[in-house]
């Protein structure tokens, strides 16, 4: 190998190591029970998750909290070197490089018991009052529907609003993942036979840690973090976290 060569590899890994030397800044946002969130036990099941899979990797972290929105924007213009947990969308794909999947989500449709909402009955969802937090991208099923006009969308801060609105019958339902539609009627404190979920998902996604592609070292810090992930997933700690933070929302269920 030339000599250039061995210098030029050299100097990149050191870059590397120097880059990566201070703690990784992470930012995530609140009231996204049970995978992130301030009260939660270790900051939410994929926060946890997160931490565990850079410790593996011998990567140092902070996190601070933002509102959602900020806290993505915020990422992209290097503030922060990472956020999480991110679905796909061919937008955020330009402009950030994905880890692999942290969790998959099943989305189901959450309405009052009582009123059938089913994804393979589109009429019951039309002229409906959707209720999908902001910054949130709806499955294409449901973006349709919205860009023909034959569904309304209302967009709080996060779930557990949507969960109220729902019980107030200010909207008619919302789309999220079992464990967080589960989680955010439970803080209602209502029971649960007042809501209805639907018999079969309406999508599947994955959520991610995401790192800008401007970044100078956002391909070292995923393939870091995609390390540190599968030897969480090998030796069951990834499965054990998830399976603690389901027995703790169960405990803490009204």
């Amino acid at each position: 190998m030339p000599a250039r060569t061995l210098i030029c590899l050299f100097l990149s890994l050191a870059l590397c190591t120097s880059a990566l030397a201070a703690p990784l800044r992470l930012v995530t946002g609140d009231d996204y029970a049970p995978f992130t969130g301030k009260a939660l036990p270790a900051g939410g099941m994929l926060t946890q998750v997160v931490r565990a899979a850079l410790q593996r990797s011998s990567i140092d972290s902070s996190l601070d909290w933002q509102p959602w929105n900020r806290g993505y924007l915020k990422t992209l213009r290097g503030q922060y070197d990472a956020t999480f947990p991110y679905v796909r969308t061919p937008q955020r794909e330009e402009v950030f490089l994905y880890s692999e999947p942290l969790f998959i989500a099943e989305q189901h449709i959450f309405s009052r018991a009582g009123e059938v909402i089913e994804v393979d009955d589109v009429s019951s969802m039309q002229g409906r009052r959707l209720c999908y937090p902001l910054g949130w991208q709806p499955p294409p099923i449901i973006q349709q529907l919205l860009d023909d006009g034959q569904l309304n969308r209302h967009s709080p801060a996060g779930l557990n609003e949507c969960a109220r609105l729902l019980l107030m019958d200010r909207d008619d339902f919302f789309i999220s993942d079992r464990r967080l539609g589960e989680t955010a009627l439970q803080l209602t404190g209502v029971p649960s036979e007042r809501f209805r979920r639907s018999n079969s998902a309406i999508s599947s996604s994955t959520l991610h840690l995401i790192v800008p592609r401007s970044h100078p070292q956002a391909a070292v810090i995923i393939a870091q973090f995609n390390q540190g992930l599968a030897q969480l997933r090998a030796n069951g700690d990834y499965q054990r976290m998830l399976d603690r933070h389901q027995q703790q929302g169960e405990s803490a269920t009204p």
